[in-house]
C-alpha cells in the first residue's frame, strides 16, 4: 500500500505523470483523471504504447484533463494488452 506515486518508484526512476481511474458503468468506459501531486498530469508525449489489462479489451479509454477536455487514449495510442 502506498500514500503517494513517488512509493511506487525504484531508485533512478522517473513518473511521468499520474492521476485516478473509474470504470463509468452507464458508458462502458475506463475514465482516466486528474493529475499526480508528486508529478502532475500524464505527459502523453513520452509513452509509445499503453497497456492494459485484457479484462479491459474493446472498452474505450478516456482521459479527462483537469479542465474537462477529453483525450480518447484507445484511438490515440497503440494499445497492448496482458
Amino acid at each position: 500500500m502506498v500514500t503517494l506515486h513517488r512509493d511506487l518508484l525504484m531508485p533512478h526512476e522517473q513518473c511521468i505523470g499520474g492521476g485516478f481511474y473509474e470504470y463509468d458503468y452507464a458508458s462502458n468506459q475506463l475514465i482516466l483523471s486528474g493529475k499526480s501531486f508528486d508529478y502532475g498530469p500524464p505527459r502523453w508525449s513520452k509513452i509509445d504504447i499503453f497497456q492494459v489489462p485484457e479484462s479491459y479489451r474493446g472498452i474505450p479509454i478516456i482521459y479527462r484533463d483537469p479542465y474537462g477536455d477529453e483525450l480518447n487514449l484507445t484511438n490515440h495510442f497503440t494499445i497492448k494488452y496482458y
